[in-house]
């Protein structure tokens, strides 16, 4: 497909959608690239700090001013420019650091298309993502906890892409210099800036062409959250992934704010940062989230700044959105997406109340439309039935780079992309998710989701954190398996976890089977693996306990 004027959705002409009747009020769509997002910054906000590298040593930490940014990114594109063309694939491979920041901007002004690798591939995950992309070069970290990736990338470069120029990121600096000014490409809005591959949960990552109109989204969802101008964001995610490349970054640079960036996550390091940074807002996963309440810095801190987290990616359950309020005070703000719509697609809001901020993921942001309808037969379906989320927007993908079958199957014929996700939406457009489709327990005929009854085990005090799969089963087809993780501090009884659901759930969708786990599988955007628990029990290293 080309890099540059596919468009399997027909979204993306001139005009703008405005938002489905629920959708929140807001102006249209900016039309403008990251890298006039950044000029404009520069200009305006020039001698504001940008971007902090948030190391344990305050002393140690750099910070770039938007002026010093914009000129970095600049050596970056006329580096880039000197060895390659604009529309060319450029990978990155590395955990966070400053020069990714850079790198992404950089490659921007040029009219190159970033493709973030996560650094714990090994050569035939890599060599996919190289492949898959028609990637010409590789930036690439030396080494990512026991991860050579280094010698990884060698070995793709050696049996897999001959052609495939690598770039240490030890040698920043010489690759800086290496470059001579040029006039920049032109770099239209609808151009594509980033193939995102998706996390793999549910089968083969495939690659999302994402364009430059990402930047979006996050502005409206801190328009709702209430991020100030010039505000201090605490970003703990991996930058390869979207929620930390798009929605984080795109977040503070929308406010003109300062992005400091951990080099990898450490509770006690955000906790650190939030108090000397004087962070006013942060996104995490709930894993994340737990891990910084549970730590005991947690009380010893003063986290007065921190004005509200941000969290998606995996279910929130209500018990967490009370631990927040209580032991650090913050709100804590719901946003949902997903790589192939770009990023958030909702969000709640300030106002919206105690009920909507536990146990919704908001409203549609503007200039999204959402609808629910039925998997099988496509009919959109009345408010508070379960259905696959559609989604309509100015920013959802271009397309799965390379992939057409996959990228028309993707979508329907009148440009709405089928989200996979199940969910429902209110009369006042306010929006839940019970799962996946490929997540649905079925048992005896009956619908499970699984979100449900992870919901009701996490208000267990016992419980950290749950995951419900279903289990193949001669007499009813599927039966429930829940694997909990104990809280700290706690011992897990499943007689009594088991009568906690039976005093909230159904009967029918109480587990059979129960397991515990000190650690679950997650991906590098923090989602628990279902498929890896699946796989756990059929190779017996999670020995479910039947309980009935």
């Amino acid at each position: 497909m080309s890099t540059s004027t596919s468009d399997p959705s027909g979204l993306f002409g001139t005009q703008h959608l405005s938002g489905s009747k629920d959708a929140l009020s807001h102006e249209s769509a900016r039309n403008v690239s990251l890298g006039d997002l950044l000029r404009e910054a520069a200009k305006v906000s020039g001698d504001r700090v940008a971007l902090v590298d948030a190391l344990a040593d305050f002393e140690a930490r750099r910070r770039w001013t938007y002026a010093e940014l914009l000129g970095q990114a600049k050596r970056v594109a006329y580096a880039l420019l000197k060895r390659f063309r604009p529309g060319d694939r450029i990978a990155v491979c590395s955990p966070n650091c400053p020069e990714w920041v850079i790198l992404m901007y950089g490659t921007a002004l040029a009219g190159m298309i970033l493709v973030p690798v996560f650094p714990g591939y090994c050569e035939a995950e890599m060599g996919a993502i190289i492949e898959g992309s028609g990637a010409s070069a590789l930036f690439y970290a030396g080494q990512w906890r026991d991860n050579d990736i280094e010698a990884v990338a060698a070995q793709v470069r050696s049996s897999q892409a001959p052609g495939l120029a690598l770039i240490s990121m030890s040698k920043w600096d010489d690759f800086l210099a290496s470059g001579e000014t040029v006039p920049l490409p032109p770099v239209h809005p609808r151009d594509p800036v980033l193939i995102q591959f998706t996390s793999g949960t549910t089968g083969k990552p495939k690659g999302a062409l994402l364009h430059h109109g990402l930047s979006n989204p996050p502005r409206d969802v801190m328009d709702c959250c209430g991020f100030s101008r010039y505000g201090v964001w605490l970003s703990g995610l991996p930058m390869y992934h979207l929620a930390g490349n798009g929605t984080a970054l795109m977040a503070s640079l929308s406010r003109h704010g300062a992005f400091v960036l951990m080099r990898e996550w450490d509770p006690a390091l955000a906790l650190e940062l939030i108090e000397s940074e004087r962070c006013n807002a942060t996104l995490l996963v709930p894993t994340m989230i737990v891990s910084m309440l549970d730590h005991p810095d947690c009380g010893l801190r003063d986290l007065s700044s921190l004005e509200f987290i941000l969290s998606g990616a995996a279910p929130v359950p209500p018990a967490l959105y009370e631990r927040i309020t209580e032991r650090i005070g913050c709100r804590l703000m719901i946003c949902f997406g997903q790589t192939e719509s770009g990023g958030p697609v909702s969000t709640t809001m300030i106002g919206d109340g105690p009920h909507e901020l536990a146990n919704t993921l908001g409203r549609a942001l503007p200039n999204v439309q959402v609808e629910i309808h039925d998997p099988e037969t496509g009919k959109e379906l009345p408010p508070g039935a379960i259905g696959e989320m559609w989604f309509k927007s100015p920013y959802v993908m271009l397309g799965y780079y390379g992939l057409e079958e996959q990228t028309r199957a993707a979508f329907t014929p009148d440009g709405w992309l089928r989200s996979g996700d199940l969910g429902t939406v209110d009369e006042r457009g306010y929006l839940s998710i019970t799962g996946r489709l490929k997540d649905l327990i079925i048992r005896g005929g009956e619908n499970i989701y699984p979100r449900e009854i992870e919901d009701a085990l996490f208000e267990h005090p016992a419980v950290a954190q749950a995951a419900v799969i279903g289990i193949p089963h001669e007499k009813w087809g599927e039966i429930v398996l829940a694997v909990v993780q104990a809280a700290h501090g706690h011992k897990l009884e499943f007689h009594e976890l088991q009568q906690h659901c039976r005093d909230r759930l159904a009967s029918f969708k109480v587990p059979a089977l129960w397991s515990q786990t000190d650690s679950f599988p997650l991906n590098p955007s923090g989602k628990i693996q279902k498929l890896v628990l699946a796989d756990w029990v059929r190779d017996g290293r999670l020995e479910p306990i039947s309980l009935r």
